[in-house]
C-alpha cells in the first residue's frame, strides 16, 4: 500500500474516532442539562463542525505527525458550561466518561467485525501484530485495506480510552474524580484542575506515564481479540 493510500486509511480512522468521542461528550451534556455543546453544533458525526472548531487538532497536527512518524495524533474538542459543571459536578463526570467509554465501544466493535472476517475467511491472525497489523488479509485490495483500517481503528481506539482515563488535567480521567468525592469538594477540585499551569504539567505528566502503559495494554488487547495467541 503506498503511503497517500495508507494516510488516508489513517486520517479516516483517527478523524471519525475523535468526532464519535466529542459528540459523545456533547450528546451525554445534552442530555444531563448543558446545552452549550449541542447549540455549538457538536451533537452530530459530522466531522466538519467539529474542524470547523479545531482545525490545527484536527487537520494540521495529524497531517505533520503523519509526515513525520507515520501515524497520527490530535484533538477536537466540545464545550461545556463551566457553571453548569460546578452545579452538578456529578453530571459533568458523566459527561467526561462518555468520551473515553465511546472509544472503548469503537474498539469493541473493531474487533467484532475482526472475527467476523476471520469466520468468513478473509483476515487471519498475525503471527506478529503490532499498531497497524492488528489482522492480516488473505488477500490483496479491498480485504487488505479493510484489514488495515480495521487495525489502525482497533489499536487508535486503545490509546484514545487508556490514555484519556489517566486522571490527570486536561484529560477526561481527571474530570471523572467528581463521582466519587462529596459535592463541595468537587466544586473546590474542579476549580483547581481548571488551573491553566497545571493543565500543561498534567499533559506532560500524562504523555510519561502513558510511554509505560501502551503497549502492554495493547498487548492485552490483543490477547482478547485472540484467545490463547499468546502476544507479548
Amino acid at each position: 500500500m503506498n503511503d497517500l493510500a495508507n494516510g488516508l486509511l489513517w486520517y479516516l480512522a483517527f478523524i471519525f474516532s475523535v468526532v464519535v468521542h466529542e459528540a459523545s461528550h456533547a450528546f451525554t451534556a445534552m442530555k444531563l442539562g448543558d446545552r452549550t455543546a449541542y447549540d455549538g453544533g457538536q451533537v452530530t458525526l459530522d466531522p466538519l463542525p467539529h474542524i470547523k472548531r479545531e482545525p490545527i487538532g484536527t487537520i494540521a497536527v495529524p497531517i505533520f505527525s503523519f509526515l513525520v512518524g507515520g501515524w497520527m495524533i490530535g484533538w477536537a474538542s466540545a464545550p461545556y458550561d463551566r457553571n453548569w459543571a460546578r452545579a452538578y459536578p456529578d453530571r459533568s463526570a458523566m459527561m467526561a466518561l462518555a468520551g473515553p467509554l465511546s472509544n472503548l465501544m469503537l474498539v469493541l466493535i473493531s474487533g467484532l467485525l475482526i472475527r467476523l472476517g476471520m469466520a468468513f475467511d478473509w483476515f487471519y491472525a498475525p503471527e506478529r501484530a503490532n499498531f497497524t497489523h492488528v489482522t492480516a488479509a488473505y488477500q490483496d485490495g479491498a480485504p487488505y485495506a479493510l484489514s488495515v483500517l480495521l487495525s489502525i481503528m482497533f489499536s487508535l481506539n486503545i490509546i484514545l480510552f487508556v490514555f484519556n482515563l489517566i486522571p490527570l488535567p486536561p484529560l477526561d480521567g481527571s474530570a471523572i474524580i467528581p463521582l466519587f468525592i462529596s459535592n463541595d469538594k468537587a466544586v473546590r477540585y474542579l476549580d483547581f484542575i481548571h488551573n491553566t499551569p497545571m493543565l500543561f504539567m498534567g499533559l506532560f505528566v500524562a504523555w510519561e506515564i502513558f510511554d509505560h502503559i501502551s503497549s502492554p495494554m495493547h498487548t492485552m488487547f490483543l490477547n482478547l481479540l485472540y484467545p490463547g495467541a499468546g502476544y507479548h
